[in-house]
């Protein structure tokens, strides 16, 4: 996998939006193989980031974790 992609489940704070759209950016370049689509990409690969980010958002939401 990516190797700058992060862990954002971090013990004193939530990540920011910023950070889970820079993991999400990260992970489609790497599943699409495009650093940057062309223009007839460029929609999909948006709206790939942002779901995968708003996934995420959903995930650390989601976990238990010891209090």
């Amino acid at each position: 996998m990516c190797r700058s992609i992060k862990q954002l489940r971090l013990p004193d704070r939530p990540p920011t939006d910023e950070e889970l759209e820079a993991a999400a950016l990260q992970f489609v370049r790497k599943i699409s193989g495009y650093r940057k689509p062309s223009r007839a990409n460029q929609l999909a690969f948006e709206q790939a980031v942002q779901d995968i980010a708003q996934a995420s958002r959903v995930l650390i939401e989601q976990l238990n974790t010891p209090a």
